[in-house]
């Protein structure tokens, strides 16, 4: 049963290595992942926080949950640029939901209670890339600082 909910999770989520396209679920994933490990520091907080995000944002099993952390983090350390996953973002979602993306990403780059300059730096490429307005990212910003 574990091995078919796999197969059915990877064909909804794995990219088409032929048209690189990716899902809502794994594009937002790995954009989190690269917040997370920004700052070379894995840290448990910011691990369960990265999945806590992830339940915020989807209805998934604990198993689709466990199975798309593994396929972020390997599109991540594939990945060239972060556009590939923005743009399915921007092609679905509309300004609220991606200001809920970036109040995830900063929600998870406070996750250890402190704010490095690269994690700042990649959420900052990331509403770029997003075309948040750079008022939203601040108050964005703001409102997640704990």
């Amino acid at each position: 049963m574990i091995s078919s909910i796999q197969e059915w999770f990877k064909s909804h989520i794995q990219a088409d290595t032929n048209n690189s396209q990716h899902t809502i679920e794994l594009a937002t994933a790995v954009l989190l992942y690269e917040v997370m490990r920004a700052d070379n520091k894995f840290e448990q907080l910011e691990h369960d926080n990265y999945r806590k995000q992830l339940e915020k944002h989807f209805s998934l099993t604990g198993e689709e949950l466990n199975t798309l952390c593994e396929l972020s983090q390997s599109h991540a350390d594939d990945a060239t640029d972060y556009q590939q996953f923005t743009s399915v973002i921007n092609e679905s979602y509309g300004l609220t939901e991606k200001r809920a993306v970036i109040d995830s990403l900063w929600s998870l780059a406070y996750a250890d209670h402190e704010l490095s300059p690269h994690e700042e730096y990649t959420i900052r490429k990331i509403a770029d890339l997003l075309y948040i307005p750079h008022s939203q990212f601040i108050q964005s910003k703001l409102s997640n600082k704990k």
